[in-house]
């Protein structure tokens, strides 16, 4: 029977025990052991029934639970210490107020289309969810003063089970705010604060806008389920990534243009200032930027004056290397959104579409491309690891003609984890050790000493954990069956399945072809010669969900599935449905080795190995993402790649097989090769080495504090320089960037001499070097010229590493012409070459490559 209205009945706390509403209501509890053991503590089978979920957990006791507990000083003291805890949380300085001067931002908007805080607020997909929240819980540990923008779905992403057929079958629970830790947005007199969008056909799209608070951090979800929406208008956030087209593009519109409306509420509500910069991830947000030039416009600047203060301050991160998960609509459907009634004066259309269109070779220019404008209206951009920023730069170098992919200013920093969120406390709780959590962190050197953590201990916690994993499996897989229809009588064999004492290999993430889920199928005789070693047997346990339109990667889980359930191997290789934050709690320490096996270079970073590694797992792994960048041969494997053969079929096989070899000959003998007390110390020092050495690297406090000094501060910076004195530098850079354009076509190098060396040359000469350039409309202080030199390649090209330095102006001669000078100290050996370019310069310019525009000899 459908339900006319639902809602959500709030518990009344005694006065005594009230502060459990803040506790319950502020996210940090997610990694805040001591708050999660409060709540436990107050009906631990309820706890465990309502998932570990506070709010909900407060809304299942009796009144005279809440009553019992409100007399018991014991509680009530502990309880008061806990929100004493929070609130030093919440307002002492840390390491943002203590550390940066007066150019860091004020505050940073960080957008993304999802984030995922905890199991219980389900608003994430996968990892670009996952590392938005760990990027606010970060933030909120260093006192970053970031405000998320994102969306409330109203069933999240779906709940996935599996058919009798092992095929993936999808169920969208519908979530209700009020049951949520969440609180709405009200204006002063109560009224529920609504952001309103124009739609095409004179109709409109409103949202309310609710704020989970995270730490120190607010989080703002725009939510269109609001009765004055007409009932498509009401859907637009019905699902995360629900739908395709039109759906898709509105969602974006609400989450970018709606977004900055919510933080101007916000602002004008609380007092909070508003934000400096504006963090777009990936393209989804990008119409972010489109809000702010209108913003611009409103104040009495034109198109490209607000173009390039609201670019000034913002950055954009890319975090695919995969064409097919960038957003890209048809330009005449984008268009509808802005023109008629529906545009804006001074804000033309056809500027608009510029921004996304995709009007570089190899490019559909009636495709508009929300990557493409995020690059556009970014000042600052980044991929997410040092390979997937190499790869960023090739894949956009069409935006930035005549510029070598490392010249493309697309820089990189590489993802990390919010260690609180994903250790496990039994690590945490070692007294002697204490693991690196800040932006500076150290490893700890107990773990590199086995008489200060034994290698006992560490053997028995290893042990633990993959017991409790063990456990969890069985609990996930009978269920499973049970919902499949397959009755109790059948599932004998789940109390059997897996060991505690047996290699676990874990590999859990979405199912897109590129991550390669049936690698291990390659050969399956292999794979099960693996599994059922009678000495050295190897288990694995398997989770991950496919997008629901993808039919492809649906029929991968079937396949593992169906192999699963193989007699031979049954309860030694299992799949678990339904990936979640509270599955991985329990995964992630309890596998000894993380695998990973993508298309490189595909991935970008790959997260899941991080928090596997920071467990004590050691990671077996293709050379992408962030493994590329700190495999060290000590911290686990590479998996070797077939880069140079063309056949992907014949490419799987190669590195399947070189999968199976490690497995092996490397991974499974180390892991059982045992001393006289039983204890495989080889692989235990791996263990620890990974600990001491490469856990600190992958902290999401390092992670933040770069976008902090490499990013957020300069784009701050920036944004300051051209608001002033009345938006003067965004005025004065719009207008020197079309000066610019419109002369760059007569700019030319005319002749270029060389001098102070003889037919030979040696290490230690210097080079003069004069050139003669035409510039006929610019003035020499619009340019910079500049030699490019270094290693000469057989193509008669610079190789890759060349070096630059400008030219100084020597003099100015007829005709526009000017005369620059300057010398190249040879310090190496070796073929040598040099070129001389142009390139335009402005004090104000991001970088020499901003414009696009290059003129070489």
């Amino acid at each position: 029977m459908r339900l006319i209205r639902r809602f959500t009945v709030r518990t009344v706390l005694p006065q005594s025990i009230a502060a459990l509403d803040e506790l319950a209501t502020n996210l940090r509890w997610s990694w805040h052991a001591p708050t999660r053991d409060l709540f436990e503590s107050m009906d631990p089978k309820a706890w465990r029934e309502v998932g570990g979920d506070p709010v909900a957990l407060l809304g299942s006791l009796e009144a005279s639970r809440l009553a019992e507990l409100a007399q018991d000083q014991d509680f009530v003291d502990r309880l008061n210490g806990l929100a004493a805890d929070l609130q030093r949380y919440m307002e002492e300085p840390r390491w943002y107020q203590k550390s940066l001067g007066a150019d860091a931002p004020s505050a940073i908007a960080y957008f993304s289309p999802e984030f995922g805080i905890t199991a219980v607020l389900p608003q994430y997909s996968g990892g670009l969810g996952i590392l938005a929240g760990d990027h606010l819980k970060s933030a909120s540990d260093l006192g970053v003063p970031i405000v998320g923008v994102g969306l409330l779905y109203g069933a999240g992403y779906f709940k996935q089970a599996l058919t009798r057929d092992g095929w993936q079958s999808e169920t969208y629970p519908v979530l209700d705010p009020d049951g949520l830790p969440l609180s709405m947005l009200r204006e002063a007199d109560g009224k529920p604060v609504v952001v309103t969008l124009g739609l095409p056909e004179s109709r409109s799209l409103r949202a309310y806008i609710w704020k989970a608070q995270v730490g120190r951090v607010p989080l703002l979800l725009l939510d269109s389920n609001v009765p004055d929406n007409d009932d498509q208008a009401r859907s637009v956030t019905d699902r995360l990534y629900g739908g395709g087209g039109e759906h898709r593009l509105q969602q974006e519109l609400l989450l970018g243009m709606g977004g900055v409306k919510a933080l101007r509420a916000y602002s004008r509500l609380t007092g909070a200032p508003a934000p400096e910069v504006f963090h777009t991830n990936e393209g989804h947000a990008g119409f972010l930027g489109i809000e702010r030039i209108k913003e611009y416009v409103a104040q009495g600047l034109t198109f490209e004056d607000g173009l390039e203060a609201a670019r000034g301050s913002t950055v954009f991160t890319t975090h695919t290397p995969v064409p097919a998960g960038i957003d890209r609509f048809d330009g005449g459907l984008v268009a509808k959104y802005f023109t008629g009634a529906l545009a804006t004066p001074g804000v033309d259309v056809a500027k608009i579409l510029a921004l996304g269109a995709e009007d570089y070779q190899g490019g559909d220019p009636a495709v508009f491309n929300m990557a493409v404008m995020g690059l556009r209206l970014g000042g600052r951009a980044n991929g997410v690891s040092l390979l997937h920023g190499a790869v960023s730069r090739v894949m956009f170098a069409g935006l930035w003609p005549g510029f070598d992919p490392d010249e493309v200013p697309i820089t990189s920093v590489t993802n990390g984890v919010h260690s609180p969120s994903w250790i496990d406390r039994t690590y945490r709780e070692l007294e002697a050790v204490q693991i690196g959590e800040g932006p500076d962190a150290q490893g700890s050197e107990a773990w590199l000493d086995p008489n200060v953590v034994s290698d006992q201990t560490l053997w028995d916690l290893r042990r633990a954990s993959r017991s409790r994993l063990v456990e969890e499996a069985r609990e996930r897989v009978r269920a499973s069956y049970l919902t499949r229809g397959v009755s109790p009588a059948e599932l004998g064999w789940v109390d059997s399945a897996l060991s505690p004492d047996v290699l676990t290999i874990g590999f859990a993430r979405r199912v897109p072809t590129y991550k390669r889920l049936t690698l291990m199928l390659r050969d399956p005789a292999r794979l099960k010669k693996l599994l059922t070693d009678p000495k050295r047997p190897v288990q694995i346990v398997i989770a991950g969900k496919a997008h629901p339109a993808d039919e492809l990667g649906k029929t991968l889980i079937q396949e593992l599935v169906h192999f699963s359930e193989d007699p031979e191997v049954r309860g030694k290789i299992v799949f678990l449905p339904n990936y979640d934050m509270a599955m991985a709690k329990t995964l992630f320490p309890g596998c000894d080795v993380w695998l990973n096996n993508p298309l490189r270079p595909l991935e970008a970073c790959g997260t899941s190995g991080m928090k596997a590694a920071i467990n004590g797992a050691l990671n077996l792994s293709i050379l992408d993402g962030w493994w590329d960048e700190w495999y060290d041969g000590q911290n686990g494997w590479a998996i070797p790649t077939a880069d140079g053969v063309t056949d992907p079929g014949r490419r799987d096989d190669l590195e399947a097989a070189a999968l199976y070899d490690l497995i092996e000959n490397e991974v499974a003998p180390r892991f059982y090769a045992k001393d006289a007390r039983g204890l495989p110390v080889t692989w235990l020092e791996m263990v620890r080495h990974t600990l001491a050495t490469l856990a600190p690297k992958l902290q999401a406090t390092r992670m933040v504090a770069e976008y902090v000094e490499r990013l957020y501060t300069p784009a701050a910076v920036a944004g300051r320089a051209l608001a002033s004195d009345d938006f003067a530098g965004a005025k004065a850079l719009a207008a020197w960037k079309a000066k610019v354009r419109g002369a760059w076509g007569a700019v030319r190098v005319e002749t270029v001499e060389t001098g102070g060396i003889g037919e030979v040359v040696h290490v230690g000469d210097v080079v003069q070097v004069t050139a003669v350039v035409s510039l006929d409309g610019l003035s020499p202080d619009d340019v910079d010229v500049q030699v490019a030199y270094g290693r000469a390649t057989e193509a008669d090209s610079l190789g890759k590493g060349y070096k630059t330095e400008s030219l100084a102006l020597a003099g100015s001669l007829a005709g526009g012409r000017h005369s620059f000078t300057g010398s190249i100290n040879l310090d190496r050996s070796g073929s040598f070459g040099y070129t001389v370019r142009v390139v335009p310069r402005h004090a104000l310019l991001a970088g020499p490559a901003d414009l696009g525009l290059i003129t070489q000899a």
